[in-house]
C-alpha cells in the first residue's frame, strides 16, 4: 500500500429497511360484506462491503465499492369477513411471502477537486451502482390464520424457496461541494433511478416511476487542533432532503421531506461514534392516501486505524 495513494475500508450496511403495518377496509361488490386486509411487511437487505480508493492523478480519484448482499423480506396479508352486524363469516385467510436475497454488488466513483483559495476546495464527484438481477430464493403460500409460513402445513404452496432474481436498475448520483479545510463544508447532491424497469421475482413489471433525491447539507468542526475537548474535535452536521419516492399510487407520486442532524464525535485516537437523527415527512393526505410523520435514530462507529500499513523501520 502507498500512503497518500490507496485507502481502503470495510464495514457493515443497511441497504433497505421493510416496516409496515396497515389496517384496508372495503365493501365487496354485490354483497353487504366487509373485508378487512391487516398488511404488514418486516426485514430488510443489508451488505457487507470492501471498498477502495486510488489517487490516479493530481487530484483526481476513482473508488470501487464491493458489496456481499443478504436479508430478507417478509410480508403477510390476512383477510377477514365480516357481515354487516359486525359478524365474522366465512373463513380466514393469509398470505405469506419471504424474499431472500444472497448475491453481490458493484458500485464506482470518482471524485475531483479544485484549489480556490489557500485553504479552500471545490469538490465535485460522481458514482455509479449497477445491481441488475439481484438474485435469491422466494417462498409463498396460502392457507389459514398463522399457518402460511409453515410449508407443512395444509394450504396451497405458491412458491417453495425457489431460485430466482429480481431486477433492480442502475442508480446514477453526483454531489458538488465547497470545502474550508478544518473548518466547514457545505454540499449538494442528487441521485436518480428509474424503477419502472423494476422486475419482481415473477418477472412481473410495478407500477412504479422514476426516484429522485436530492439533498443540501452543511457540517462544521469546531477547533480541529483541540487536543483536550473531544467534543470541540468532533464534526456536527445539519441537511435538508428531498426524495421522490419510486411509489405512484392514485395518480399521485409519493414524496418524503426530512432534515438530518448529525455528529462524529472522537472516542479515542482510531474510533468515532456517529450519531444521527431524521425528522421527516413522507406521502400525502390527497387522493385518499395517508401521511406518515416519523424520526429515525442512527447509532455507529468508525475504525480507523492505518498503522498496520505502514512497515517497521526499527526492529
Amino acid at each position: 500500500f502507498k500512503p497518500g495513494k490507496l485507502t481502503m475500508g470495510m464495514g457493515l450496511n443497511q441497504v433497505t429497511s421493510v416496516n409496515y403495518d396497515l389496517q384496508i377496509s372495503s365493501m365487496v361488490n354485490n354483497a353487504e360484506i366487509e373485508a378487512v386486509n391487516n398488511i404488514n411487511g418486516d426485514g430488510g437487505i443489508s451488505e457487507a462491503y470492501i471498498s477502495a480508493g486510488y489517487l490516479l492523478a493530481k487530484n483526481l480519484s476513482i473508488g470501487v465499492h464491493g458489496s456481499y448482499l443478504f436479508g430478507s423480506t417478509i410480508r403477510k396479508n390476512q383477510l377477514t369477513l365480516f357481515n354487516e352486524n359486525g359478524t365474522q363469516v366465512g373463513s380466514t385467510s393469509e398470505y405469506y411471502e419471504r424474499l431472500t436475497i444472497s448475491d453481490v454488488a458493484l458500485k464506482f466513483g470518482t471524485h475531483y477537486y479544485f484549489k480556490v483559495g489557500e485553504k479552500s476546495n471545490l469538490h465535485v464527484g460522481a458514482i455509479y451502482q449497477g445491481l441488475g438481477d439481484v438474485n435469491g430464493s422466494a417462498f409463498a403460500k396460502l392457507a389459514a390464520f398463522g399457518e402460511a409460513s409453515d410449508p407443512d402445513t395444509e394450504g396451497d404452496l405458491i412458491l417453495d424457496n425457489e431460485k430466482g432474481s429480481i431486477y433492480i436498475p442502475s442508480r446514477y448520483g453526483f454531489g458538488v461541494s465547497y470545502e474550508r479545510v478544518n473548518k466547514y463544508v457545505i454540499g449538494l447532491e442528487g441521485q436518480y433511478q428509474n424503477f419502472s424497469d423494476f422486475r419482481n421475482f415473477l418477472g412481473d413489471p410495478l407500477e412504479l416511476r422514476e426516484a429522485i433525491k436530492l439533498g443540501l447539507g452543511f457540517q462544521i468542526v469546531p477547533d480541529f487542533m483541540s487536543v483536550d475537548n473531544n467534543l470541540k474535535r468532533g464534526t456536527y452536521r445539519v441537511g435538508l432532503e428531498f426524495l421522490q419516492t419510486p411509489y405512484y399510487i392514485n395518480q399521485t407520486t409519493i414524496n418524503d421531506l426530512g432534515i438530518n442532524f448529525g455528529a462524529s464525535i472522537p472516542v479515542n485516537q482510531l474510533s468515532l461514534m456517529n450519531l444521527a437523527v431524521k425528522v421527516g415527512q413522507r406521502g400525502t393526505t390527497s387522493a385518499g392516501l395517508i401521511r406518515e410523520n416519523y424520526v429515525n435514530f442512527t447509532l455507529g462507529f468508525s475504525l480507523n486505524d492505518n498503522t498496520w500499513f505502514y512497515k517497521r523501520v526499527f526492529e
